[in-house]
């Protein structure tokens, strides 16, 4: 096993990622130096781009696809990867975008219709620096308790 540092994107860790196939899954930025590491082993390595506000792609840097598959052929469904904090103590929270994190993750080679080569399997995710995941409202998000007296 290996640790990697860098920044989280699109990080589910605790929960599956079920657009589709069901996947434990983060996008790492990772430094120039460590892309190049990477590359150099066979991994894919891919320019990352968020868009901003107004819509536009705005670059933030080159990144490696962690992850584990839930479903997992001969051993079953697989455990969720372990998530830390920086004091190495459990937790279960959602990682936002551009979290400082550290990433422990297993080589591992396969082979499907013929095809080969080696993946990345996400073990264990330790949030360094957590930014707080802000996605869409629920359902009753913007609703607050309605008090007695109150004018309608």
């Amino acid at each position: 096993m290996a640790i990697v540092e860098g920044k989280a994107y699109w990080a589910s860790v605790t929960q599956p990622n079920t657009t589709f196939e069901p996947v434990y899954t983060v996008d790492l930025v990772v430094s120039d130096e460590v892309a190049k590491e990477f590359e150099g082993k066979g991994f894919k390595v891919k320019d990352f781009s968020l868009k901003d506000e107004s819509g536009e792609p705005q670059y933030v840097g080159k990144a490696v696809t962690i992850k584990r598959k839930v479903n997992g052929g001969k051993t079953g469904v697989r455990p969720a990867p372990k998530l830390f904090d920086k004091d190495k103590k459990e937790i279960d929270v959602k990682v936002g975008n551009g979290s400082d994190v550290r990433v422990q993750y297993n080589v591992y080679d396969w082979e499907y219709a013929g095809r080969s080569g080696k993946s990345l399997d996400l073990q264990a995710l330790q949030v360094i620096n957590l930014v707080e995941f802000t996605g869409k409202a629920s359902d009753g998000d913007e609703l607050s308790p309605y008090a007695d007296g109150e004018e309608f």
